[in-house]
């Protein structure tokens, strides 16, 4: 199959008025010219590009790693998270009872393992906490936030089908037996970032070497930039090599302003857009949304939304468009991005497919239009909007 467009985004340049080819599951080649009667799809003006990677995403739509650890649960991300761009993710935890945290490892390992072309990959897992601190839990249950432990990082490495079902753990590094942790990760190829921390400065200056990699949600869960402590948020700008990772862009958790900063001040190359959606819809008891001035209370088939403002609102579970509606999307957050920041559409991909697939250690398969990697590509047009998606070579149907 091949797909035509003026517009095709290769690592540092556009290829126009050509052919991506897909031969299965993966990316062929780019060619010019196309053999008679062969099947092409003309996708004219509109922008072909990497499909975005979340790697800090809980829940979406029908299915949520928080409230259903379930191999149903992720299998329903699987399958509506392609609907907002999203071509690779994540599955993240929060701080939780370690039992919960156990099967969800052990079941994302049967997923990863089985998966072929039903819908976005499940890369692995992305353990936001337990190791967190209480005093920046955020909405993070302060009970689950503890300590670091090897012999509980060491049950959750033993709950792995194999090494790799972990790729991502975010870790308070000022609490205590953080650096043993750290270490231990590090050697076992998991990468680290700081999150729900109170760490100063000097802290991450000095245990950064041992394997910490970037921060979680940058300006959210952290000590704040003061001028005699720089604390999570300066150590985060100041140095180079670390990460900033960006939940979506609804302007009320982080303003655009401060996004813009961090833009200005870090490389492209460090900067990582995710979503941090929670796949509110399946909470399994009232809890309520200090941000969004909601309680979402569980009734039955159905979610009711009671607002602070006396609204009330009742969304079935099975209605993926309802669902869909409760947090922004993936694409959405990115049109919001484009308005406030006005980023090349290079420098989208580097932050939505490049720099998290690096990042999460899947780049020889992930990440970029080229020869020899998954197909998980997306057509959008000019106003970021999505005309097309394919995963792993396999057109989805975009229809909730």
């Amino acid at each position: 199959m091949y797909l035509k467009s003026s517009q095709v985004y290769f690592p540092n340049q556009i290829r126009k008025s050509g052919y991506l080819r897909i031969e299965g599951s993966q990316i062929a080649g780019f060619s010019t010219e196309v053999p008679a009667n062969a099947e092409v799809v003309d996708y004219g003006d509109h922008l072909i590009i990497p499909g975005f990677i979340d790697q800090h995403i809980h829940g979406w739509a029908t299915g949520s790693f928080n409230h259903d650890k379930s191999v149903h649960s992720l299998k329903e991300m699987k399958r509506t998270l392609p609907l907002e761009g999203v071509t690779s993710f994540l599955a993240t935890s929060g701080a939780e009872p370690i039992e919960d945290l156990l099967e969800g490892i052990h079941n994302a390992s049967q997923v990863v393992d089985t998966q072929k072309d039903d819908g976005a990959t499940l890369l692995g897992v992305h353990l936001e906490g337990p190791f967190i601190n209480r005093e920046y839990k955020g909405m993070q249950r302060e009970e689950c936030c503890i300590d670091p432990s090897l012999d509980i990082m060491r049950q959750f490495l033993d709950a792995q089908a194999h090494p790799g079902i972990i790729r991502l753990m975010t870790i308070a590094p000022e609490l205590p037996g953080a650096r043993e942790l750290i270490e231990l990760c590090h050697q076992q190829g998991i990468q680290l970032n700081i999150g729900h921390s109170a760490a100063t400065f000097d802290c991450i200056r000095d245990l950064k070497e041992y394997g910490l990699g970037g921060v979680t949600h940058m300006f959210s869960g952290m000590r704040g930039f003061h001028h005699r402590e720089p604390g999570v948020v300066g150590a985060a700008l100041f140095f180079d090599d670390l990460n900033c990772e960006f939940a979506k862009q609804t302007g009320m958790t982080v303003r655009p302003e401060a996004v813009a900063m961090a833009w200005k001040m870090k490389s492209k190359d460090k900067i990582i857009m995710t979503t941090d959606c929670g796949g509110i819809a399946l909470t399994r008891k009232p809890k309520y949304h200090y941000i969004r001035k909601q309680t979402f209370i569980p009734d039955g088939d159905g979610i009711i939304l009671k607002g602070d403002d006396g609204s009330v609102q009742r969304i079935a579970l099975n209605d993926v468009a309802g669902v869909r509606k409760l947090e922004m999307g993936y694409i959405e957050s990115i049109r919001n991005l484009i308005a406030n920041v006005h980023p090349s559409v290079h420098e989208i991909i580097k932050v939505t497919a490049e720099n998290p697939a690096r990042y999460i250690g899947v780049s020889d398969r992930k990440g970029s239009l080229e020869t020899g990697k998954d197909a998980d590509i997306l057509v959008v047009n000019h106003n970021f909007e999505l005309q097309a998606v394919y995963c792993m070579g396999k057109k989805v149907v975009m229809e909730a």
